[in-house]
C-alpha cells in the first residue's frame, strides 16, 4: 500500500472525503481539512491524516497570502495579487481533489508545512 515515502489508500469512502475536501478549499477554505483532522487525526487512517494535513496547511498557507495581499492593496499591488492566489488556489485544488480520488497521495507546491 506505500509507494517511497506516499501512501495510497484503496477505500473508495476515504478518497471520497479526501476529494471533498480537497475541492471544499476553494469555497470554505481551511474549514472542511481542518474539521476532518480533528476528527481522525487520533484514528488508524494514515492516508486520511497525511491528506488533511496537506491540504490545511495550503488552505493555511493561502489564507496568509490573501492577508499578504489584503496589506499590499494600500499600495495597489494587492488587488493584482489576489485573483493570482484565487487562481493558484482553485488549480491545485482541483488537481488535489483528482488526485484524492484515485486515491493517491498529492504534496502541493509552495506550501508552508505549519503541521508535522
Amino acid at each position: 500500500m506505500e509507494t517511497g515515502s506516499l501512501v495510497t489508500s484503496n477505500n473508495k469512502e476515504d478518497r471520497n472525503i479526501m476529494a471533498l475536501i480537497q475541492a471544499g478549499g476553494i469555497l470554505f477554505g481551511f474549514l472542511p481539512a481542518l474539521i476532518v483532522y480533528l476528527i481522525k487525526k487520533d484514528g488508524d487512517n494514515q492516508w486520511l491524516i497525511t491528506e488533511s494535513k496537506e491540504a490545511l496547511n495550503f488552505q493555511i498557507t493561502i489564507l496568509l497570502a490573501y492577508i499578504v495581499a489584503s496589506v499590499l492593496s494600500a499600495l495597489l499591488i494587492g488587488l493584482f495579487i489576489f485573483p493570482l492566489v484565487f487562481l493558484f488556489n482553485l488549480i491545485f485544488c482541483i488537481i488535489a481533489a483528482l488526485k484524492s480520488s484515485s486515491g493517491e497521495a498529492y504534496r502541493y507546491p509552495l506550501t508552508l508545512r505549519l503541521l508535522g
